[in-house]
């Protein structure tokens, strides 16, 4: 299954960490994975939130479940990406 990783990004030090974990659990599993947290990395400085978020929307219509990190509730990326997947009727992992 390919999973997208969602979770808190903004204002977490060690978000980058929280997400390869993530990433090498799926992968572990069997799960082809989308890790948003190291695409962000090649993606220009000068990107704002919302040009993430599309092409985070971009990238969740390729896969069949999102994967939410702890703390994702606090996160308004995370809550629109729950919500788009929900729209998407993807299955749902929790951390």
């Amino acid at each position: 299954m390919r999973v997208y990783i969602s979770g808190p990004i903004t204002g977490d030090k060690d978000h980058y960490n929280k997400f390869l974990n993530a990433e090498s659990k799926l992968i572990e599993e069997g799960h082809e994975v989308i890790n948003p947290a190291k695409i962000g990395r090649i993606l220009p400085k000068s990107f704002e939130h919302k040009d993430y978020m599309d092409i985070d929307f971009a990238l969740m219509q390729k896969c069949e479940a999102i994967y939410l990190l702890r703390g994702w509730r606090a996160s308004m990326g995370a809550l629109a990406e729950v919500s788009f997947a929900k729209q998407r009727e993807m299955k749902i992992l929790y951390e």
